[in-house]
């Protein structure tokens, strides 16, 4: 009896097991079927408003779009970069017009909104929409409805559909400058410092900065090192230039940082090896090799499958100064000279460092700030003794007298490149309309 018993309750386990099973199958061909496109109409020319902004406002939805990109890494899929509130947005529909024959498809979306929102209403958000079978769409509309006029909507075009050879090896993105960003000095020295390690783009999200820093940006967009990314962000949304949510009404984080980095990585994966994220202030200095290059080699080397290398951030305080390098035409020009700041706080007992990134950009799906929150392929811490973050800031460590902080004079290892390079930039923006 007791053995009968038993091989009941298994074959019911089993039956069990196996309707679950078939419910479980059954409940996502259902929904990969309801986010299948269908036709809504047909023999219509593609019209519509183009968007030409960065951020683009979905009419009365709290819905702001960045941009779309073709992503084919697991499906045949439209990821919009965006901006959602993270309850009030529901549901949103992609709205494909394909030519030439004029038919219109309507995909619902998925909306993932990063976990990386740090208690602000608003987030980051990519807006992923399955594509039609027999059509490769140039562009797409978003609407909160399955039902309306496709004329009435704003379409925007879908980026990275073609996939091309690398134009470069390492972009930098920096997101965002803002505040009458001023710091003039140290932006051309970090500049000079990218371009010496093997930058070839910088890619900066722009919300303001000074006039001055105005002509320093137009010197390196016409010398074809800066491309500008308009981000102005504040005409959307209430925006806190601090990292977490601190119950003042504002809607965003740090100006929207964390989604000007998810489309920084986007807008680059077809045309950069590599994707650096880090400040203006941030530059990821190499201790066992001359420059980025034959140090990632080293490192992709050492670590196969890995898509994501992390850098330890390491502050030099600005408030103590070396005597060296204090070169008497640089100082009629505002913020911080580098080459004078050598000394690095400790480690903090149980506080972690803080890390930015070097990624692959066709491996990542989502970012965050230190580290990335999905990714194919595995990340990487870097010891501290193959680079590390040379951040020159105000201290964190106020109260620590000199002599407890180290000498760290790795960046004096540039310093004839860099200090060439720089009076060069000078003397063609700054020193130039001083004469």
């Amino acid at each position: 009896m007791l053995c009968a018993g038993k091989k009941s309750y298994f074959a019911a386990a089993v039956c069990i097991i196996t309707v679950t099973s078939m419910l479980a199958v059954s409940y996502l061909r259902l929904q990969r079927l309801s986010l299948q496109p269908k036709v809504i109409q047909e023999g219509r020319r593609c019209r519509g408003r183009i968007a030409n902004s960065t951020i683009t406002a979905l009419k009365g939805n709290k819905t702001f779009i960045i941009s779309p990109y073709f992503d084919d890494r697991e499906s045949k899929v439209t990821r919009l970069i965006g901006i959602v509130h993270h309850v009030d947005v529901k549901q949103l529909y992609c709205w494909f017009c394909c030519q030439p024959n004029g038919k219109i498809y309507v995909s619902k979306a998925k909306i993932n909104i990063h976990s990386d929102r740090f208690g602000f209403p608003y987030g980051a958000a990519d807006i992923v929409c399955l594509e039609p079978e027999n059509c490769d769409p140039t562009h797409v509309s978003i609407h909160h409805s399955p039902h309306g006029n496709i004329d009435q909507l704003p379409r925007f075009e879908i980026k990275n559909r073609k996939a091309e050879a690398f134009s470069v090896d390492f972009t930098v993105c920096i997101s965002a400058m803002f505040g009458n960003y001023n710091n003039v000095l140290q932006f051309i020295q970090s500049m000079e410092m990218y371009k010496i390690l093997g930058v070839q783009k910088v890619v900066i999200y722009k919300n303001n900065c000074s006039h001055l820093m105005e002509k320093v940006l137009k010197f390196y967009i016409e010398e074809g090192t800066v491309e500008i990314i308009p981000w102005p962000i504040n005409s959307h949304l209430r925006v806190s230039s601090k990292w977490h949510f601190t119950q003042d009404g504002t809607h965003i984080g740090y100006y929207g940082q964390i989604t000007a980095l998810n489309d920084c990585i986007y807008r680059n994966m077809e045309r950069s090896k590599f994707v650096v994220l880090n400040d203006a202030d941030e530059i990821i200095l190499p201790l066992k090799h001359p420059n980025w290059k034959t140090m990632m080699n080293s490192l992709q080397e050492q670590n196969p499958g890995t898509s994501v290398f992390l850098f330890e951030n390491h502050i030099f305080p600005e408030t103590i100064s070396s005597h060296m390098f204090n070169i008497s035409s640089w100082n009629t020009v505002p913020g911080v000279n580098i080459l004078q700041h050598v000394y690095r706080e400790p480690d903090r007992k149980d506080v972690i460092n803080p890390r930015k990134m070097i990624v692959d950009p066709r491996k990542v799906i989502q970012t965050s700030v230190h580290s990335v929150l999905s990714a194919y392929g595995n990340s990487a811490n870097v010891p501290m003794d193959v680079a590390l973050i040379y951040h020159c800031r105000k201290a964190l460590q106020r109260d620590l007298p000199r002599e407890f902080l180290i000498r760290d004079t790795t960046l004096w290892r540039y310093n004839s490149s860099l200090i060439m390079n720089v009076n060069k930039v000078l003397s063609q923006t700054i020193l130039q309309a001083q004469k």
